[in-house]
């Protein structure tokens, strides 16, 4: 007798995770990120100016404000940061590959050459908005995918898959978030 087993396929979904998620686990955990415990990070102005601020970490991207919306992609997090989030949501980063993959049928309006400020999650293109936190390494650095509001063709054209950003596992940054993997049914 042979026992066949009905299950349904489960879709792997790449989603950006919010200021309002993030929130939820350090109220949850009262994790400490790594901006934090230097007491610094980097706000990045445009593609080529950018300064190491006190105070700046994913609850006031600038050092000095909190983010205008918690829609907004949490920034200012390292791979570290992404890392336990990801292990208390029981989700994953993507790796490089994968991103890109994922992200080919996202069709909503990328967020690029300096035009728009960050955009809420659920408007826009994952590719653009902020850099991509991925879980492929080349040594002790960390890949990023997909660009952010400051990438244009004429200077980082990070919005394409060729385009190759690392840093090291520590590093926030104004234009520095990620996105997680989950499966839905």
């Amino acid at each position: 007798m042979l026992l066949f087993l009905s299950c349904k396929q489960k879709e792997l979904v790449l989603r950006p995770v919010s200021y309002a998620e993030f929130k939820a686990f350090v109220d949850s955990t009262d994790y400490v990120t790594d901006a934090e415990k230097f007491g610094w990070s980097i706000v990045q102005i445009n593609v080529f100016d950018f300064n190491k601020v006190d105070n700046a970490d994913w609850r006031r991207p600038d050092g000095k404000h909190p983010p205008r919306s918690y829609d907004l992609p949490v920034t200012q997090v390292s791979y570290n940061d992404a890392l336990a989030y990801c292990h208390w949501a029981g989700t994953r980063l993507p790796d490089y590959d994968e991103y890109w993959k994922m992200v080919a049928s996202d069709k909503r309006p990328v967020v690029a050459d300096n035009m728009y400020p960050i955009s809420p999650v659920v408007s826009v293109n994952i590719v653009g908005n902020v850099w991509d936190i991925t879980s492929t390494t080349r040594g002790e650095m960390i890949r990023l995918a997909g660009g952010s509001l400051f990438c244009s063709e004429k200077t980082c054209h990070g919005t394409v898959k060729e385009r190759v950003n690392f840093v090291d596992k520590y590093t926030g940054n104004i234009n520095i978030g990620f996105s997680v993997i989950d499966e839905k049914e």
